[in-house]
């Protein structure tokens, strides 16, 4: 950094520099490679860190998190009638399942999200305890094609990462983002994660949306700035 505060190094390189900088409106192709390396190790780190935590540690997590998250959706106004987009736990992802089912059986209504076009937004539908569901991307189970398709007033994203402003770290593809940049009115959206798996910075792309709270196993840890 020089004298007057600004970086002599070029715009992808200057995380080196201060890990905290990042220029949000950047589109510097060598810029955006350095970020896109520099996630794939974090993803590769934070799933080690989700498996170290074994069977059992997992389930410990997934039950305190349900517990807080009861709490939260009744303080934001989820009621009989509302909808609320889960989704179906993959590798070792907190297990939301049996709060879903709970959910449904108090009148919620229940949505997946699902993958009906890879370069286009997810879309929602309704799920129930007794829906047979079918292999979606990633073998991933989804509600079938004939499911009604819901737009949710809220939605629950799994997050590898997370940060204190709350942009998430997920697997890549950019569902969740593409998605929420089309969705109006926009749901209320919280990030489910371990605490362990906080981050300085997910360094965002003009892209990355930030969700509205952040919920890991020890309550709700970051809630989005006005």
């Amino acid at each position: 950094m020089t004298k007057d505060g600004t970086y002599a190094s070029p715009p992808c390189m200057a995380a080196e520099v201060d890990p905290a900088y990042f220029d949000p409106l950047g589109v510097d192709p060598g810029q955006a490679r350095d970020v896109a390396r520099w996630r794939r190790a974090e993803r590769a780190r934070l799933t080690g860190l989700r498996e170290g935590l074994g069977r059992a540690g997992r389930a410990q997590v997934s039950d305190r998190i349900a517990g807080y998250l009861g709490r939260v959706l009744a303080t934001r106004g989820v009621r009989r009638g509302c909808v609320l987009s889960g989704y179906w736990p993959i590798k070792g992802e907190p297990d939301l399942r049996p709060t879903f089912a709970d959910l449904h059986r108090a009148g919620v209504t229940v949505a997946l999200p699902v993958v009906e076009n890879r370069a286009a937004p997810l879309v929602f539908r309704r799920w129930t305890p007794e829906t047979k569901l079918v292999r979606g991307d990633w073998n991933i189970p989804v509600p079938p094609p004939g499911a009604n398709v819901l737009v949710p007033d809220f939605a629950l994203a799994p997050c590898l990462g997370w940060t204190d402003d709350c942009y998430r770290l997920g697997w890549g593809g950019g569902y969740f983002d593409r998605t929420l940049a089309v969705l109006t009115p926009r749901p209320i959206t919280i990030g489910i994660a371990l605490n362990a798996a906080r981050l300085p910075t997910i360094f965002p792309q003009p892209h990355d949306i930030p969700l509205d709270l952040i919920l890991t196993e020890d309550g709700v840890a970051a809630t989005r700035p006005d």
